[in-house]
C-alpha cells in the first residue's frame, strides 16, 4: 500500500513538474478513480497538457472527454482534431476513434472507406476492438464483398483480444454455426467488460432467442446491467 501511494505521489509530482506521460497517467487515473476520487474536470485538464506536448495518448484521451462530455462540455470537432493528431503519431486507439467518427459521420463527412483503412491500421497493431468493426464491414458488406468467413475469423480476433462487442458478435457467429457450447463460454465473457448499454441493448436480444439457454443468459444480461 506504501509503496502504491509512494508511486502516485511520484506520479503527481512529475505531473506538476510538466512531464506528459506522468500527466496522461494522472488524467487516467482521475477519469478513472483509481486510487483516488474521481475528478473527470481535473482528468480533462491533465490531459490537455499532456495533448498539448504532444503525447498521443494525452490526444486521444483529451479526445474522448471532449467526444463525450467527461469533465467539460462535448465538442465532437476539437475531439476529432485530437484524434486526427494521435492517429497521424500511429496510436492504435487514435486511428479507432478517428475511424468511429468517419463511420458515424456526425462531425465529418461519413467515409467508410476511410474508416476502414485507419481500422485496419489499428488492427496490424493488434487493436481488439478495431477487429472486431472490422468483421462487420464483413458481415454487412460495407464498401467490401461480403465474407462472413473474414467476419468470423475478425470478430475471433476481437474477441481473444478481449473486446466485448467481439465476443458477441463471434458467439453469434458459433451459434449460428452450431458450436452452442462455445457460444455460451464466450456469451459469459462479455459482462465482464461490456457497457450497461451494450448489456441492455443484447439482453434484449438473446431474450428474444427460441433458445432457452440463451434466454437464460439475456436475463443475466439485464441483471448485469441493472447492477
Amino acid at each position: 500500500m506504501r509503496c502504491q501511494q509512494a508511486w502516485k505521489n511520484c506520479v503527481r509530482a512529475a505531473a506538476a513538474l510538466g512531464h506528459a506521460a506522468a500527466q496522461a497517467a494522472l488524467g487516467q487515473w482521475l477519469l478513472d478513480g483509481h486510487g483516488m476520487d474521481k475528478d473527470a474536470a481535473q482528468a480533462v485538464q491533465w490531459f490537455l497538457k499532456s495533448a498539448a506536448q504532444g503525447h498521443p495518448m494525452g490526444m486521444n484521451m483529451a479526445g474522448r472527454c471532449l467526444e463525450n462530455g467527461w469533465g467539460t462540455e462535448p465538442d465532437l470537432f476539437a475531439a476529432v482534431a485530437w484524434y486526427k493528431k494521435a492517429a497521424s503519431l500511429g496510436l492504435d486507439a487514435g486511428l479507432y476513434n478517428l475511424a468511429n467518427q468517419l463511420a458515424a459521420g456526425h462531425s465529418v463527412p461519413q467515409d467508410h472507406a476511410a474508416a476502414l483503412q485507419l481500422y485496419r491500421q489499428a488492427a496490424d497493431q493488434g487493436h481488439a476492438k478495431s477487429m472486431t468493426k472490422i468483421g462487420r464491414y464483413y458481415e454487412d458488406g460495407v464498401v467490401v464483398e461480403q465474407d462472413r468467413d473474414a467476419a468470423f475469423f475478425c470478430y475471433q480476433e476481437g474477441a481473444q483480444g478481449g473486446d466485448f462487442r467481439g465476443q458477441f458478435n463471434y458467439a453469434s457467429m458459433l451459434a449460428e454455426r452450431g458450436r452452442l457450447a462455445e457460444a455460451l463460454e464466450w456469451l459469459a465473457k462479455v459482462p465482464l467488460t461490456a457497457t450497461k448499454a451494450y448489456l441492455e441493448k443484447t439482453g434484449a436480444l438473446l431474450q428474444q432467442s427460441g433458445n432457452a439457454e440463451f434466454q437464460r443468459v439475456g436475463t443475466l444480461f439485464l441483471v448485469h446491467a441493472g447492477g
